[in-house]
């Protein structure tokens, strides 16, 4: 398979202190990829300095074959991204941001019919604002996947919905990777995680503590679930029992 994201020694410092320390990463051509880790793990940095929006100290990135610092603008066309906590104006409706987000790429899938597909097309006039957490959520899936992206980034995708719902978003993305879309995703859902990723990466204080897939992280741990062992390779159970 071709290899879509490749990741080399990435280090980024904060204060002299390794939020990311010499992470090593590939992730090939229609799959899903999960990053996982505990708040403060260096997910974020990661996937910040995976899209150029932040710059590394050491190590090499490749996106598609290209350098994400210095060819963002190459890479915009190509790459999707929906992050939790997106904002946008207050008095915009659901139409006229898709609308925005169309205008910026020379070539778009259908905006409702993304909608429909999402369910939530029956909210195009509305205010974005008055949507309920899961419609946002659903929303910025969709305004990720208008450019037609090559690989599209998603952060804790189904936030906000409720167990049918979140169902029904992993059967599309399925779909979408069926179709050749690559997906790069963190999550604390560890049910969502066992349904989707193809393999992981699980991250403690910025170092790699697990790479490969959901089945070899259950067995490579004194586990028979993923939520236990995931557990156990953060050492969140310990520090939680300890509280």
């Amino acid at each position: 398979m071709k290899e879509i994201i490749k990741v080399n020694r990435l280090t980024k410092c904060y204060a002299g202190r390794p939020a990311v320390n010499k992470l090593e990463l590939t992730v090939e051509r229609g799959t899903i990829f999960g990053l996982l880790g505990a708040n403060g793990a260096g997910k974020s940095t990661t996937i910040e300095c995976i899209l150029g929006t932040k710059k590394a100290d050491e190590g090499k990135v490749t996106i598609l074959g290209m350098n994400p610092y210095t060819d963002r603008k190459s890479l915009f066309e190509r790459v999707g991204v929906q992050f939790q906590e997106s904002s946008y104006q207050e008095k915009i409706t659901v139409r006229e941001l898709c609308e925005v987000t169309e205008s910026l790429y020379r070539e778009t899938e259908d905006s409702f019919e993304l909608l429909k597909k999402f369910k939530i097309d029956d909210k195009k006039k509305s205010l974005v604002k008055d949507l309920s957490g899961g419609e946002r959520q659903r929303l910025f899936i969709v305004l990720a996947l208008i450019g037609k992206p090559d690989v599209v980034f998603l952060d804790e995708l189904t936030t906000g919905l409720d167990a049918k719902a979140r169902r029904e978003v992993w059967k599309m993305l399925s779909a979408l990777k069926e179709k050749g879309l690559t997906i790069f995703l963190t999550s604390h859902f560890m049910d969502e995680v066992e349904a989707l990723c193809d393999k992981i990466c699980i991250l403690k204080k910025g170092n790699a503590v697990f790479k490969g897939t959901v089945s070899d992280a259950v067995k490579d741990s004194p586990f028979d679930n993923l939520e236990d062992a995931y557990l156990w390779y953060t050492e969140e159970e310990e520090k939680n029992e300890n509280i």
